[in-house]
């Protein structure tokens, strides 16, 4: 029988902004890069971090969930984000949601442990800050100390932006910066912020 299911264009909250973000950028002259990476895969694993089922999905993933509060691992386009102690999401390029929850729970399948596995990546959308300025443009609005020493690549942590609550990511990629995981609904709202506070900037 034809699949006759039908598949409604990919649309994100931040379509009608983006040229305001690429001129913040260009007119701050590289002290800062806004920019939205639309579309991102988002999997939301729930598991015991010390069960059989950590291990296995480790391997099939080819990182290891990562077990210190408030950090990231990355291994490839794989990103996996710890958000408490039985909590991680899992972030990766666009398209390959199916896929990627597909092997999770190919990994966990017939293990006895509780495990939930929960697509959530139209529930966010992210975007980019960098540039040498990034760490005060975010400053703003953020009660973390960003200092790298205490926010230094690979960290990751639930927080407020703007009085938005975001997941702010410390990247690990060299002049990588910040990834600003929204829920899509502030998503306009924080955009506008960032604008604004990106002012003294430009």
């Amino acid at each position: 029988m034809a699949d006759t299911a039908l598949t409604a264009p990919l649309r994100s909250p931040l379509t009608h902004t983006a040229d305001r973000l690429a001129a913040a950028t260009r007119t701050s002259g590289g002290a800062v890069r806004l920019a939205e990476l639309p579309f991102l895969t988002q999997i939301d694993v729930r598991l015991d971090a010390k069960g059989a089922a950590a291990e296995a999905v480790g391997l099939t993933l080819g990182l290891q969930l990562p077990l210190q509060p408030n950090t990231a691992v990355r291994a490839g386009e794989l990103t996996a984000l710890w958000l408490g102690p039985d909590e991680w999401l899992l972030v990766s390029p666009p398209g390959g949601r199916r896929d990627l929850e597909n092997r999770i729970r190919e990994a966990v399948a017939g293990d006895d442990e509780p495990v939930s596995v929960t697509d959530v990546s139209a529930q966010r959308t992210t975007l980019l800050v960098s540039g040498p300025r990034a760490r005060d443009l975010l400053a703003h609005g953020c009660s973390l100390d960003l200092h790298p020493r205490a926010f230094g690549a690979g960290r990751c942590a639930q927080t407020t932006l703007g009085r938005a609550h975001v997941v702010l990511v410390a990247r690990d990629e060299p002049r990588a910066g910040f990834w600003v995981l929204v829920r899509s609904s502030f998503a306009g709202y924080l955009t506008d912020w960032l604008l604004d506070a990106a002012t003294e900037y430009v």
